[in-house]
């Protein structure tokens, strides 16, 4: 088990270098200036469209705009906004958060582009359902002589979008929070029942498809932010004295990389902090991973360019908010200074230590509603790629796998969990990013009559 934990640890950090950063973020940036930071300066518009004020139930697709955004969001507003930006503070102090935010301002503008490609170049499966993704959008878009490259992201999304790190780290929570502090002695037994309780409640809704998963997230999507959002309001209120100390500190440490503990980049220590904000932050955003493309794919619209706007306030609700809170949680109550890197238990201390006897359930409650909508989200994307892969009829069978991993989850270690869904991630990044820019031009073009079309 140790060589294969190291052999996925050398396969995340082979995968996670140079060219994937320049890829990533390098597009990115480039995608930013040459949409002239349209994500930007039509931000208001794109609210309107989220309110859904466009909304024309005769469109082509399966869900309207915010069922689309909540699917997306609850595959993204997960763990990684918990016990991911836990693990980037432990490993890289406060300067790492900044590098989280980079990653998700360049996102916004991949975001743009990709989800409305999604809906430009929508496919349609062996059923002939429309279908929207990355995949389908490489070979509608691009031709049959790239299909290579959309097998690729399919094959690697199968792995990509299996739950194991949400299930991980909500067994942890369970154990942590609930379970050890009643004297429940804890290991693999409380772990593998844990993993079957979890894999019931999923069978449950992943079986009703993607009607009820959007029905179900659009409802515990903004709940659980709501919740999340006062618990740690109440953390820095009780903190108040030191806030802006710490806020400060992830722009001063960004830069010093004074408290980095993991591997150096080339050498270089900030090179290695830069890496580690920017693999957390595709991780909680997922901006040029292509995941959310499968959810916008699916939405009631003509306009492809309006999904493109909902799209890229991802980003911006997933990191800008939800991850900062989580990181000035943790940094103002000093738990981070602490040994543990186990992801979600130090930002359970933080809770715990803020807001004593109810913190930690609150937290639970708020851990509950992230992971158990991420599993529901994730079964959908995995079974799309099957589709794409097999075909339609095929699909079902990555929901049994799909189960199974859940089971793997809850009994596996946190390192290769991490290991194994970023290195795929990563994968998953490749044909996205290259077949994004090759096509960033007719997103342009079709943006320039959208908008003169709607904003005049």
């Amino acid at each position: 088990m140790t060589q294969i934990d190291q052999f996925i640890s050398d396969f995340a950090s082979f995968v996670w270098g140079i060219p994937l950063v320049i890829l990533l973020i390098g597009g990115g940036i480039f995608l930013l200036i040459y949409s002239r930071f349209l994500p930007f300066r039509y931000l208001g518009h794109s609210i309107e469209v989220l309110r859904g004020k466009y909304n024309n139930p005769n469109d082509p697709g399966d869900i309207n705009h915010f069922q689309a955004l909540s699917t997306a969001l609850s595959s993204t507003v997960g763990m990684g906004n918990i016990a991911g930006v836990a693990v980037a503070i432990a490993l890289g102090g406060p300067g790492a958060i900044f590098w989280l935010w980079v990653s998700a301002v360049v996102g916004m503008a991949t975001k743009f582009f990709t989800n409305s490609l999604a809906v430009m170049y929508r496919g349609k499966d062996t059923e002939g359902k429309i279908q929207g993704g990355v995949m389908y959008f490489i070979v509608e878009g691009l031709g049959k002589k790239w299909k290579p490259l959309a097998v690729f992201f399919a094959v690697a999304g199968l792995v990509g979008a299996l739950p194991v790190f949400n299930v991980n780290q909500l067994t942890q929570a369970i154990n942590y929070i609930l379970l050890e502090p009643n004297n429940i002695e804890t290991g693999f037994t409380t772990s593998l029942i844990i993993g079957i309780i979890l894999t019931l409640i999923t069978t449950v809704v992943i079986i009703g498809g993607l009607d009820r998963i959007s029905k179900t997230v659009s409802k515990l999507v903004p709940a659980m932010v709501a919740l999340y959002f006062v618990s740690v309001l109440i953390i820095l209120f009780v903190n108040y004295d030191v806030v802006f100390h710490y806020f400060g500190m992830i722009f001063t440490d960004a830069f010093a990389a004074n408290n980095y503990k993991g591997d150096p980049l080339l050498g270089g220590v900030l090179g290695g902090l830069i890496l580690l904000g920017i693999r957390r932050g595709a991780f909680s955003n997922e901006a040029g991973i292509g995941t959310a493309t499968m959810a916008h794919g699916a939405s009631k619209t003509s306009e492809p360019i309006r999904e493109g706007l909902i799209a890229m306030l991802g980003p911006a609700i997933d990191t800008l908010v939800v991850c900062t809170l989580t990181a000035m949680a943790i940094l103002v109550t000093d738990v981070w200074q602490t040994e543990d890197v186990n992801g979600v238990s130090l930002t359970a201390a933080a809770f715990e230590q803020a807001i004593p006897y109810v913190g930690n359930y609150l937290l639970l409650l708020c851990i509950l509603a992230f992971s158990i909508s991420s599993l529901f989200s994730y079964s959908y994307y995995g079974t799309k790629c099957l589709s794409f892969l097999l075909g339609a009829k095929n699909k079902k069978y990555y929901n049994y796998v799909y189960i199974l991993s859940i089971i793997v989850g809850a009994t596996t270690s946190l390192s290769f969990i991490l290991n194994l869904i970023d290195g795929f991630f990563a994968l998953m990044a490749i044909p996205t990013m290259i077949s994004t820019l090759i096509m960033a031009p007719r997103v342009m073009k079709a943006a320039k009559i959208y908008f003169k079309k709607y904003t005049t």
